[in-house]
């Protein structure tokens, strides 16, 4: 049986490859091939997933310090994680951020530094971010926005969120109070004005243009394209095919609920799955009540590291996956 594993990461436990690779262990271990394809749904992670960073550049972090921002060119193509260079992780969380003076200039400037560079193809992986500035930062940075026009530019976002309602939507996220939410809806009514004087773009009405706070809105003021994180992934790795090649699909990701059926790696690996009729096993670190009957309307038979194996999931997250994914598929194709 060809087994095809297709696993997010478990964040703060397991990447993707790790996952992925407990996975085809357990493969091998019950005498089945396996086709190793790690994913991300576009936000953190991605970059990993299509093929690694093989650069960094020292950028200002979102508070303003340096910070050594790993990202990818090869063959004209550049891969920009924005969580990299403007991600909340990168000052320890919500607790240590600013959420007025946090700013996306790291990102522009890598994007600043691909075009510089040559880049005739510019992905931007947006999720994780400190920041609710509109992208005004990451704008400001990029020396001639212009040349942005004569290359491929794409932002992989996962959400529908409109450029106004960024702050109400993620800004309690990054740490800010509801008198400092208030404050920064003002400024991106503000920033969306700008981008319309200097631009001739109303980011206010694109479906998506609120992602990480808004940077995806700054973005499209330069002529980028908003696009399906997930499918971009898939499009990107050949997904379609290596489902259409094997006979069942194992995917996971850290915690399963209700948000894993809109773009996330779980729900679009099964309804892809679907299509070619292929069955679908999951490996979940938890799954949420409500969202074990959803799981069985898109045809996925899944399980909890959690309910498994208890606090050792944490510990040792691949080894249970591993175990986990033996029981599975000895079950499935007895």
């Amino acid at each position: 049986m060809r087994v095809l594993a297709a696993v997010d990461k478990f964040r703060g436990t397991a990447t993707a490859h790790e996952a992925t690779r407990a996975i085809a262990d357990a493969c091998w271990t019950t005498g089945h091939e396996c086709v190793e394809l790690p994913l991300a749904d576009g936000g953190e992670g991605t970059l990993a997933v299509l093929g690694g960073p093989n650069r960094t550049l020292q950028v200002e972090g979102p508070l303003g310090h340096p910070v050594e921002a790993p990202w990818r060119l090869h063959r004209g193509t550049a891969i920009i994680e924005m969580a990299l260079a403007s991600g909340i992780q990168l000052i320890g969380g919500a607790k240590n951020n600013d959420p007025l003076a946090a700013s996306t200039i790291g990102t522009g400037q890598l994007i600043d530094a691909a075009l510089n560079l040559g880049a005739e193809r510019i992905i931007v992986c947006l999720g994780g971010s400190a920041t609710t500035d509109g992208g005004l930062g990451a704008v400001q940075a990029i020396s001639t926005p212009t040349r942005l026009k004569r290359v491929e530019f794409l932002v992989a976002c996962d959400v529908e969120t409109l450029f106004l309602d960024a702050a109400d939507v993620f800004a309690p996220q990054k740490g800010a109070t509801a008198a400092q939410t208030k404050f920064l809806a003002v400024r991106l009514a503000g920033t969306a004005a700008r981008y319309r004087d200097r631009f001739g773009v109303d980011v206010t009405r694109v479906e998506g243009g609120g992602a990480a706070g808004g940077l995806a809105g700054g973005l499209f003021a330069l002529g980028a394209e908003l696009v399906p994180g997930f499918a971009l992934v898939a499009d990107e790795l050949g997904l379609h095919q290596a489902v259409t090649n094997c006979d069942v699909v194992v995917t996971g990701e850290g915690r399963l609920d209700e948000s894993s059926f809109s773009g996330k790696v779980v729900g679009s690996v099964a309804a892809l799955a679907r299509k070619h009729h292929k069955p679908v096993l999951a490996i979940c670190g938890e799954i949420a009540s409500s969202a074990g009957d959803q799981a069985k309307k898109f045809g996925i038979t899944a399980v909890s590291l959690r309910q498994m194996f208890g606090d050792d999931t944490i510990t040792f997250t691949t080894r249970c996956m591993r175990e986990a994914a033996e029981q599975l598929l000895s079950r499935w194709s007895s």
